[in-house]
């Protein structure tokens, strides 16, 4: 293996292992030197178990030699974000307030159930903020988790260990959660792919806190890789009782053939109404807006006519932390974020009528954008509205509250409305990444992944190909 062949795609590592030309045992062990080479500097892996990552991969290259491969992300390395269940690592959140030895940790998530099925290679445990509760990832229990492309920067968060670890080309696919942007925050600042599919085709357990909102899904260097993840984490799960059935239409099919988007409807919003842009935000969506028209597409601009919903995901996000804290007993608050702890104190007395409420704007935003999709396919936007700021800081110069939510405009809404959303990597602006987002009808997953597809082959990049 050279260094080369770490950045590349899990779609290449597959067809290298099919044709002998690499195997996964030895790729899994060189991921694993390059981590304790590259890792200090970014602190993104939280857990890594040589022995039983390297005993995985054999048995994927013993397949491989008998001709028995389980499918296409047989012996793919993949990392897992640590708020995941992954049977005999332990699931510590980011907090200090658990123990690996206080639990028997013998249960996978159903996402990570379906990686051990298809045979991939679980390469470790990534960072997440404590219970994954902000937009940056930084915890008491694993401190601050930085921006490859420039480590005086955050990675974003919360599944920052995921998105810092793929753009440092330490494994092609990782998998994240999402509750108010948390794949694609990071992943727009890192320069990488993140897809919130629509709630439910991901299954979840145990259930989220966060439930009404929270998602889990894939993050990986390209679109191709996205589809195939997403194939493999899709599908009924019984212990999720919003587990929608098991899809009938592959995503990697739907990827396949981007030659043109004549069919396409795409509908840009720059701002949503409530947002602001960096000047170099704007002007690499207006390209991405651009390079969909040269694809074929109508683009129109629209407003969806929304005022900023964070008072009603306040209502539901910090209702669900304060749940969480609640159930770590009494002395909680000695021990966790102090910054989640002076947030449920701006977000406390919440009522029932008050999540009622926050519900019924929830699902008038839903049949708004249902509205707006009989019209437009999809809703192109900036994935954020600046590019990284400072590492160790949960918001940046100028922000209008110390509310991870005044930073992110574009991300939570979709998270009320439970719709897919993609972002990718739209340039640059002041030497760090920027992203575009695309967000579908919800169950229209596959369409979102198209265009972004096209977008990304048409744009000429995966904005880590030159770092190889």
């Amino acid at each position: 293996m050279t260094d080369a062949t770490r950045w590349l795609s899990a779609t290449e590592l597959a067809e290298a292992y099919r044709t002998g030309e690499l195997a996964p045992d030895s790729v899994a062990a060189e991921l694993l030197d390059a981590i304790d080479d590259v890792d200090p500097s970014i602190n993104a892996f939280c857990l890594i178990d040589r022995e039983r990552t390297c005993a995985e991969a054999r048995e994927s290259t013993e397949r491989f030699a008998a001709g028995t491969p389980r499918g296409p992300l047989d012996g793919v390395p993949v990392s897992i974000k640590d708020l995941l269940l992954a049977s005999g690592w332990p699931t510590l959140r980011g907090s200090l307030m658990i123990e690996p030895d206080q639990m028997v940790w013998d249960v996978d998530a159903p996402a990570v159930a379906r990686l051990r099925e298809a045979g991939a290679v679980l390469l470790g445990k990534v960072t997440t903020p404590e219970f994954g509760w902000k937009g940056v990832t930084d915890s008491p229990r694993t401190g601050v988790t930085r921006n490859p492309w420039d480590t005086s920067r955050t990675s974003g968060g919360s599944s920052g260990g995921s998105a810092a670890a793929l753009a440092a080309g330490l494994g092609p696919l990782s998998v994240g959660t999402d509750g108010g942007g948390s794949i694609r925050i990071p992943a727009a600042y890192c320069g990488v792919v993140g897809f919130k599919p629509t709630l439910g085709r991901v299954p979840m357990y145990p259930p989220s806190p966060f439930a009404p909102v929270a998602h889990v899904g894939p993050m990986t260097r390209t679109v191709s890789d996205c589809a195939a993840l997403l194939d493999v984490l899709s599908g009924f799960d019984p212990r999720d009782w919003s587990a929608l059935p098991s899809p009938t239409t592959s995503a990697v099919t739907a990827v396949a053939d981007v030659r043109d988007l004549a069919d396409l409807r795409v509908g840009y919003s720059a701002d949503l109404g409530f947002g602001t842009n960096d000047p170099g935000v704007q002007a690499n969506t207006d390209r991405v807006a651009s390079v969909l028209e040269q694809l074929g597409a109508t683009v129109e601009k629209v407003d969806p006519g929304w005022e900023d919903p964070a008072w009603a995901y306040h209502v539901i996000w910090f209702a669900g932390a304060d749940v969480v804290v609640r159930g770590l007993g009494p002395h909680a608050a000695e021990h966790v974020d102090p910054l989640l702890i002076d947030a449920l104190e701006r977000h406390s007395g919440f009522t029932a009528t008050d999540f009622v409420s926050a519900t019924a704007l929830r699902m008038e935003m839903g049949t708004q954008m249902s509205l707006l999709h009989e019209e437009f396919d999809v809703l192109l936007t900036p994935s954020m509205p600046t590019v990284a700021f400072e590492a160790g800081r949960i918001v940046p110069d100028g922000a209008e509250s110390p509310d991870w939510t005044s930073w992110t405009p574009y991300s939570y809404p979709f998270n009320l409305t439970g719709q897919p959303a993609i972002t990718v990597p739209s340039g640059f602006a002041d030497g760090l990444p920027t992203g575009a987002q695309f967000v579908g009808a919800r169950h229209h997953d596959t369409t979102v992944l198209r265009v972004a597809a096209a977008y990304e082959a048409a744009a000429g990049f995966t904005m880590l190909g030159d770092r190889a």
